[in-house]
């Protein structure tokens, strides 16, 4: 079996409020090996309105015009239903930044930072983003709010990049024809306000190091052609096509995906750190392989036709 290099990526994160809170982060990563991934960020904010600013570094490159605000869907109330793993009321749009909605007996707001001027601006490597929360503080009416949007998880596209194998061309020839199957690993592993892993601007802020984060949940949704490791899942489930369907990123298919779950939390975790690790690998037969298959049975037959021809031309000669 041929075994292309693992490809590894280790993101470091960042996600902090200034204010009394104590905050929840959601992130799920769409896993599309063969077109753009991307990865739906949540923050829920507990005492909200008594907060000053949100703070949110990733570890890429990302512009405004790349962020879409999928709060903006929560009018569907089945979006909500998968969303949220519950039944939910919606007040759509109850004013110009929020909605409001009703679920397991409380009310919480939905944020729509579309309607927001928020500032988004690169640092080292990355890009830190900053929502003042204290403008938002007349459109609030409750102290729990979420803070909801998608993107393109750029990071994990670097990983799946196609690259070119540049080693022996007699070895590459070789494994061709003898290991047809390919062997694909990946690894990824997203590290959230681990200090080590960010930039200096961040490290030094010292309302970053004051943080109060709660709780962080990871999920993946992966096609089943891969592989994915889940000895840190507490919980597996098969994605809700029929309520997703109109959720999607462009040029993701919902068949046949799982959703893993993974959850930290402070409790056990007492500096605040949360480190997610995963991997996925994928067996195919190569299609460089087939082709060359076709090319060499089709050569043998060529020749095996010139041969015989010969063969019998000689034959009746000798008669």
């Amino acid at each position: 079996m041929s075994k292309k290099q693992k490809k590894f990526a280790d993101d470091g994160w960042a996600i902090w409020v200034d204010g009394d809170d104590t905050s929840t982060v959601y992130i799920n990563n769409w896993l599309n090996p063969k077109s753009k991934s991307y990865v739906d960020l949540a923050i829920r904010i507990l005492g909200v309105k008594s907060s000053k600013n949100l703070y949110v570094y990733v570890p890429f490159i990302v512009s405004q015009d790349e962020i879409e605000d999928v709060s903006l869907l929560f009018n569907d109330t089945k979006i909500l239903q998968a969303t949220f793993s519950t039944a939910c009321i919606v007040d759509y749009k109850k004013n110009e930044h929020t909605s409001e909605i009703a679920y397991n007996g409380k009310t919480v707001d939905i944020v729509h930072i579309s309607t927001l001027e928020y500032e988004i601006k690169p640092i080292s490597t990355g890009t830190l983003i900053r929502i003042d929360l204290e403008k938002l503080n007349a459109s609030l009416d409750n102290d729990e709010a979420y803070f909801i949007w998608r993107m393109p998880h750029k990071s994990l596209d670097e990983i799946f990049k196609s690259r070119v194998d540049v080693g022996n061309a007699m070895s590459r020839l070789r494994d061709l024809i003898t290991t047809p199957v390919i062997s694909e690993k990946y690894g990824y592993s997203i590290r959230i306000n681990e200090a080590r892993l960010l930039p200096e601007e961040i490290t030094r802020i010292g309302i970053f190091h004051r943080q109060k984060l709660k709780k962080a949940v990871i999920t993946l949704s992966v096609d089943e052609s891969y592989e994915l490791n889940d000895g840190g899942c507490y919980r597996i489930r098969r994605l809700e096509e029929n309520l997703y369907e109109d959720y999607l990123p462009a040029d993701y298919k919902c068949e046949d995906v799982i959703t893993y779950q993974w959850n930290q939390n402070r409790e056990h975790n007492q500096q605040g750190q949360f480190n997610f690790y995963y991997n996925l690998s994928k067996d195919s037969v190569s299609k460089s392989s087939m082709f060359l298959y076709m090319v060499l049975l089709l050569t043998v037959g060529v020749f095996g036709d010139i041969l015989a021809e010969i063969v019998i031309t000689l034959i009746r000669l000798c008669i």
